[in-house]
Order: C-alpha cells, then sequence, then structure tokens
C-alpha cells in the first residue's frame, strides 16, 4: 500500500466531508502541487508523459501548470499508481463494442474518496427528495460502470428502501428501459403523492418519453419531484436541444424547469459537475452552467493556441480533480464549453472526437 497516497487521500476526505472548509486557490494550488509530486513518482505512465514534456516537481510552481492527460490515454496506458493486486474496481468508459475503452483502476481508498466527493456534492444539487428511480441497469449487470457505480452509492447513502433500478440490458449489449416498471413507480408516486427523483442517461429519458407520447401517457409527479439527466444521444436515441427534451420532461412528467438538474462526469474522474439556475455575474440573461466541487479546479483551453480561453469564449474542458488520488489528477477531455466565470456552459464534443457518453456503454 502506498502511505503517502494513502495519507493525502484520508487529509482530503476530512476536507470533503467538513462543512466548514474552503478549499481557496492558494489551499488548491498547494494541494494539487503535493498530489502532482506523489503522482510523479508513484504512476510510472504518468511520469513518462510528463519527462516528455519537461514537466516535472522541480519546475511546476502552479496547478495550471500541471501536465494534463488526454482522456484517449487511459485507453492505452495503465495510468494508476496501484499494483495490479491492490485493484478491486475498473471503471470502463462508455463506448461502441468496436472501441477499446478507457480504465479507471481503485482500490477500497479511492471508492471512498470517489463516494465522499460524489455524496457531498449530490446533496448540494440533487438533495434526497422522495423515492430514487434509477433508469439504468443494476450494479450487477453493469459492473464496469462509473455511473452506475455513482447511483448505487445515492441508493445506499440515502438510506431510501423503495428506490429502483429500471433500466436492463438488451440483447446488443446498450442499455434499454423497463417501461412497464417505470410507469409503475410513476403511477404509484403520483397516487401517493411521494415526490420521485427519476436518474439516467439522455437517451434513455427519450426513450421514456416517446414511449409515454405512443401510449397517450402523461404524469404529474408531486411537487418536489426532481430529474436528474446526464450523457449524451450517440446513437442510441434521436438527438434534440437541451430545452426541448427539458420541455417534454416538464409536459410528459410534470417537473417543473427548476427541478430538472443536468451531471456531467466521466469514467476517468472521481467527481462530478452540475449545472444551475443563476444569473451570471451582473448579466440581466437568466443561464444555467456547470460547476466542480471546491476539490476540482476546471479550464478551458483553446485548442489552437493552448491556452485558457477569456470569460465568454470556447474552448476544450481541463479539470483537475484532486479526488483522483491514486490516478492522473490533471484530466483533458474532448468536450467543448463555454467558459463562466467558474463554471461552463456544456457544448458538447468536439468534431472528430470518439463518441462517448454513457448513452453509449456496455458490459
Amino acid at each position: 500500500m502506498n502511505q503517502p497516497l494513502s495519507r493525502f487521500a484520508a487529509r482530503l476526505r476530512e476536507l470533503i466531508a467538513n462543512p466548514q472548509s474552503v478549499i481557496r486557490n492558494p489551499q488548491f494550488s498547494e494541494l494539487a502541487l503535493e498530489l502532482f509530486a506523489l503522482q510523479f513518482k508513484h504512476n510510472a505512465a504518468y511520469r513518462k508523459i510528463c519527462e516528455a514534456r519537461k514537466l516535472t516537481p522541480l519546475v511546476v510552481e502552479h496547478w495550471t501548470q500541471i501536465p494534463a492527460v488526454p482522456a484517449a490515454a487511459f485507453k492505452e496506458l495503465e495510468l494508476t499508481s496501484l499494483a495490479p493486486d491492490e485493484r478491486i474496481a475498473v471503471f470502463h468508459s462508455s463506448g461502441t463494442t468496436e472501441l477499446k475503452p478507457s480504465r479507471h483502476y481503485h482500490n477500497r481508498e479511492s471508492l471512498a474518496v470517489y463516494e465522499a466527493s460524489l455524496w457531498k456534492w449530490f446533496q448540494l444539487y440533487v438533495g434526497r427528495t422522495g423515492d430514487l428511480v434509477f433508469l439504468t441497469p443494476n450494479p450487477s449487470a453493469a459492473p464496469r460502470s462509473s455511473l452506475v457505480y455513482m447511483f448505487e452509492t445515492v441508493r445506499q447513502m440515502s438510506g431510501l428502501p423503495e428506490s429502483a433500478f429500471t433500466g436492463n440490458i438488451a440483447p446488443d449489449g446498450s442499455w434499454a428501459v423497463d417501461f412497464a416498471a417505470t410507469i409503475q413507480r410513476l403511477k404509484m408516486a403520483s397516487d401517493t403523492g411521494t415526490p420521485l427523483t427519476l436518474l439516467g442517461t439522455a437517451f434513455s429519458f427519450v426513450h421514456l418519453l416517446d414511449h409515454l407520447a405512443e401510449n397517450h401517457l402523461r404524469f404529474q409527479l408531486p411537487n418536489d419531484s426532481r430529474v436528474m439527466e446526464t450523457g449524451g444521444y450517440k446513437n442510441r436515441s434521436r438527438t434534440m436541444p437541451k430545452s426541448e427534451l427539458h420541455a417534454l420532461i416538464t409536459k410528459q412528467l410534470g417537473i417543473t424547469p427548476h427541478n430538472i438538474i443536468c451531471e456531467y462526469g466521466m469514467s476517468e474522474l472521481s467527481s462530478q459537475a452540475y449545472d444551475s439556475e443563476s444569473h451570471h455575474l451582473s448579466s440581466t440573461i437568466h443561464s444555467r452552467f456547470f460547476r466542480f466541487p471546491p476539490w476540482a479546479r476546471v479550464q478551458l483551453i483553446s485548442p489552437e493556441t493552448g491556452r485558457e480561453v477569456a470569460e465568454g469564449a470556447t474552448g476544450l474542458i481541463r479539470i483537475f480533480d484532486l479526488a483522483n488520488v491514486f490516478s492522473v489528477a490533471a484530466l483533458q477531455t474532448e468536450d467543448l464549453a463555454i467558459r463562466r466565470g467558474d463554471g461552463f456552459d456544456l457544448i458538447g464534443r468536439a468534431q472528430l472526437a470518439e463518441p462517448r457518453g454513457c448513452s453509449l456503454m456496455t458490459t
């Protein structure tokens, strides 16, 4: 067991759990540089990448200078500080069966940090209103899905016995919604007046909403019911603008727009971002944008210059996630977004980037 990384993980969990802790920029940079030095020393594949760029702990002075690894590198390299006999779980990126998935390895300590990170931010943005219904397969059917692991963690920590997974695995290996089981849950919530939180990928919601429309079904779920949607549509359903999807959710399920939450996460990360309704700075335009928790930072990088873009400009999302203790904290994605203060408006995948998103998950 790697004692220095284990000690860092324990300290980070304490910071996350402490409601009084505030990780301001100087402390974040200090923690990030400490973690970078540990990962440089104990993660051989990452060390080679850093040395090739001539960026080592001896020359890097700020977290923004720490080398970021392309998410695609997790497909080819074992970017982990964990020895093979320490790994008890692996999360695969979503993708078609023709694509090689990324691999993010975990031990008990890294899963503990992952769970602490996801639960703290989930509680703040989504909360624990009513029973939970997950439009995904259960953990035994999708053991390598970080999204399903997240949902199971939420289910256990919420302590809601009536919560359920109402998805399954289709014959082609893709995810499908069990319409009968889901509709039963929707009817139960409507009949009893118990709020419901419905969680799933965007494509699963499209399938469910289409099924309801085809069968002339519409629900008015109880007040405080919520929807959390994540992922994209690639190859699994028709696509639609987010505003259109949310309008259909309101029309077919009776969920107010304020109670529709979007999540952004990746199998290569241990923290997630959520969007919220907010007036951006002094603007009079009402907008929603994503934010990561205080133990993570985001930069939007120009693909032309490699530098951080200005406020309101578009760039590729780069994330530094302190919760990625045993892998690589600095990750360069292929997702485009618009910079909005300390958050971002998600646009989608850059052209020519490989399709990804939980919408393509296979077992």
